[in-house]
């Protein structure tokens, strides 16, 4: 089951890729490290009722970082994937997999997120 989700997931990011004119890493970077915490922000400004100040705070912080790297924005990218594949990697020390520690902390840790998010709102 791990396997099919992991390999389900790369293959979606990667098909987006394709249709975006995107690199794999590019659009991994994208979505685990802007989109997703966006929408996490957009509930938390919803929560605590500050709407919409967190939310443009991080658009803003997303927009600099991506003009920062607009000249190498790709080889950012790559580096910012790879310390994330060390990163989960490094859950072989408990027994995890690269497969597995993906799917627990890229899919289940933010499903949780959002459910708790959900359920405060």
């Amino acid at each position: 089951m791990i396997n099919k989700i992991f390999y389900l997931t790369a293959d979606l990011l990667s098909k987006t890729a394709q249709r975006l004119h995107l690199t794999y890493n590019e659009v991994n970077v994208i979505v685990y490290y802007m989109i997703v915490p966006l929408t996490w922000v957009v509930m938390l400004d919803i929560i605590i009722h500050s709407w919409p100040l967190l939310t443009i705070s991080w658009v803003i912080l997303c927009l600099f970082v991506m003009w920062w790297h607009r000249k190498d924005f790709s080889l950012w990218c790559d580096d910012v994937f790879m310390k994330s594949v060390d990163f989960l990697l490094w859950f072989r020390c408990i027994g995890w997999n690269y497969n597995t520690a993906s799917v627990i902390i890229c899919i289940v840790v933010p499903l949780i997120i959002y459910i708790t998010l959900g359920i405060l709102l």
